[in-house]
């Protein structure tokens, strides 16, 4: 994956926190919270699904292109073990 995809995973990741946290002041979830004692099941999995998104985001994004070798380094040892 590109940097720009991991961006976009971040970006997504702290709008559905946001909406889950909005969600979570909502009606039906002050209605549940009264039942049930937790909020709707709506914010606890878009809590959840947010902060998955943004941390593979952020983790995407400071780990770059990880320690993979130059392909230059590569293919002159290609040609090396080739000959």
């Amino acid at each position: 994956m590109n940097k720009n995809s991991f961006v976009a995973l971040l970006v997504g990741g702290v709008i559905m926190i946001i909406w889950s946290v909005s969600a979570s002041d909502s009606l039906s979830s002050d209605v549940s919270r009264f039942f049930t004692g937790s909020p709707t099941d709506k914010a606890i999995w878009l809590l959840v699904s947010g902060i998955v998104a943004a941390v593979v985001g952020l983790f995407g994004i400071f780990q770059g292109r990880g320690c993979r070798p130059h392909p230059l380094i590569i293919s002159r040892t290609v040609k090396i073990i080739q000959v």
